[in-house]
């Protein structure tokens, strides 16, 4: 249908008409991906690859890991952030490595099954990989480089907003339910 004939049914019938092209486009078109999230990482549990473009509008704690860590319970803080807020846009990212004190040795399976039988760990975690220095994981070089420092220690978190663009980052220290983290998070899910 030409699209002045189309404005004139729309009119008439109170609904907009678009030709059948333009509708399938408008339905399809997917949330633009910005560049940081363009990557894929194998899941934790399986192995099965995960492209991030899927957390495309929503608010990042991408974070660093370890099983045998002093700030291992800061998984407890990191599940309850994540069940707080994801239903508001927060998804929090676990990345497990090995870099520092050799405190994440296990093999993808059992880091899962640890982080779910001791902690009920439920939001996204991927396969073990480097955090820090040229070897690092395409995602952890980026955030260091956007102005958030590679990580010091295990459990080192980045706070990216809806817009793909890193918010803030925090050390090791610095509980993930604790006051600058999370007002932080409500500040980020307010932005739309």
């Amino acid at each position: 249908m030409r699209p002045i004939l189309l404005l004139a049914l729309s009119a008439l019938t109170g609904a907009l008409l678009l030709p059948p092209a333009t509708a399938v486009a408008a339905e399809a078109a997917p949330a633009a991906c910005p560049a940081l999230l363009q990557k894929t990482f194998n899941r934790l549990q399986d192995d099965a690859p995960q492209n991030l473009c899927q957390y495309a509008g929503k608010v990042l704690l991408v974070v660093n890991t370890a099983s045998h860590c002093g700030f291992t319970p800061q998984y407890e803080g990191l599940e309850k952030l994540y069940a707080t807020y994801s239903a508001q846009g927060l998804v929090v990212l676990g990345f497990p490595s090995n870099d520092f004190g050799q405190q994440e040795p296990g093999k993808g399976k059992d880091i899962a099954d640890f982080c779910f039988n001791t902690y009920g760990v439920k939001f996204p975690m991927f396969e073990k990989s480097v955090v820090t220095g040229k070897k690092a994981n395409p995602l952890f070089l980026e955030l260091a480089k956007a102005g958030g420092g590679s990580p010091r220690w295990n459990f080192y978190k980045y706070l990216v907003g809806r817009d793909g663009k890193l918010i803030d980052s925090y050390s090791s220290m610095t509980s993930p339910d604790g006051s600058a983290i999370v007002s932080d998070v409500k500040k980020a899910l307010a932005q739309r």
